[in-house]
């Protein structure tokens, strides 16, 4: 089946409203005059309940683009939480609980949005000091201010008060950038400077580096598609170009915490073209960061993350060339990311392991035959 067709038999009875055209017989004027009239003398319909978010408020249209994503600069907040509460939140289904985010404006007046936090995730909710949070940004409160638009995006904050996490996310963020020099088909990234303050107490637990993650129906909008929330995707679902600049980069940065056909760390996004896109996010656990707590699947024939395994799939080969030739157009500014103002707030040393380990990756598809050995010839049938 080509791969710019509808997903078949899982995702075609979501998606035949929206790709097929409706086919209506032809009236007549006066068929049509009355079938207008009738439309027009029915009682007005009951208005329908609005959809509600998972906070239970009602869902707004996504506006992409929000403004807070529209600067890379580092900004300087702070987070507004009962400390002791969010912590205890371990469960997977934790409430939404009270915060709240204030800044400094360029006018030197101190900003501060109520908002909602939640805790998210799997291994981090389990192992680390500070949970990992979702936020919620609802009604109007955000309105003219730097948050304006964010909806629910997540938070990568601390994991562990130590310099050490500080730079696992420095370089996670730093990831993400370099997936938005090559493909406008990733999330964007907002450096923050948090002081995490207890609303209990009031005083400031402490002061870290993390950063906000663009929602993914706002990613999607940007881009003019939509998330598709349906697993078991296959080669034959999934646009060839798009799926090769997914997975060569999951293979640059050594990820192999991804399965787009699972949704696990990984989204589908349908284009306006009808073609479907995948898009992969959280990298944490990638080799290029080789972070001291990650970890390879058991069933892979890899044991350590920083061995680079390609996962993409052969019937897509033909589409690899051209990727790899974004790939080295960029380079240049891929590189230049680690000498700019975020890439100065990495550790030298750690600057250039990463340059070292990507420079393997150029070697790796220096010619179509060592793209193939090193890529290909592990390809998933």
């Amino acid at each position: 089946m080509s791969a710019r067709r509808v997903l078949m038999p899982l995702l075609w009875a979501t998606l035949s409203a929206v790709l097929l055209p409706v086919a209506t017989p032809t009236m007549l004027p006066a068929q049509a005059a009355k079938e207008k009239k009738d439309k027009a003398e029915k009682a007005p319909k009951t208005p329908k309940t609005p959809k509600l978010d998972s906070a239970g408020d009602a869902v707004a249209k996504k506006a992409p683009n929000p403004r807070l994503f529209r600067s890379e600069l580092p900004f300087d907040v702070t987070l507004t939480l009962n400390m002791k509460q969010i912590k205890r939140d371990k469960q997977q289904d934790a409430p939404w609980r009270t915060a709240s985010i204030s800044y400094t404006d360029s006018s030197g007046k101190k900003v501060s949005v109520p908002i909602r936090a939640k805790t998210r995730g799997v291994w981090r909710l389990k192992h680390c000091d500070f949970p990992p949070l979702r936020l919620k940004f609802g009604g109007k409160t955000a309105d003219g201010t730097e948050f304006a638009n964010l909806e629910e995006p997540k938070l990568v904050g601390y994991c562990r008060n130590t310099a050490q996490y500080e730079q696992y996310n420095l370089q996670e963020a730093q990831l993400y950038r370099v997936y938005r020099q090559l493909t406008e088909l990733s999330h964007k990234v907002r450096i923050l400077r948090i002081a995490y303050a207890d609303s209990a107490t009031g005083t400031v637990e402490t002061t870290r580096y993390g950063f906000l993650i663009e929602d993914p129906a706002q990613m999607a909008e940007r881009v003019g598609g939509k998330i598709l929330d349906r697993k078991g995707a296959t080669a034959d679902d999934v646009d060839p170009a798009h799926t090769a600049m997914a997975y060569t980069f999951l293979y640059f940065i050594a990820n192999t915490d991804v399965s787009f056909n699972g949704l696990h760390n990984g989204e589908i996004v349908m284009l306006a073209n009808g073609t479907y896109a995948p898009v992969g996010y959280d990298f944490d656990f990638s080799g290029v960061i080789n972070a001291h707590y990650a970890g390879t699947d058991p069933s892979l024939p890899i044991r350590s993350v920083r061995t680079r395994l390609f996962r993409g799939w052969c019937a897509h080969e033909a589409a690899y060339p051209a990727v790899y030739e974004i790939f080295k157009a960029k380079r240049p500014a891929i590189e230049a990311l680690y000498a700019d103002t975020i890439g100065k707030l990495i550790a030298p040393g750690t600057v250039k392991g990463t340059l070292s380990y990507f420079e393997e990756f150029y070697k790796d598809i220096r010619t179509p035959e060592s793209a193939k050995k090193a890529l290909l010839n592990d390809c998933l049938k």
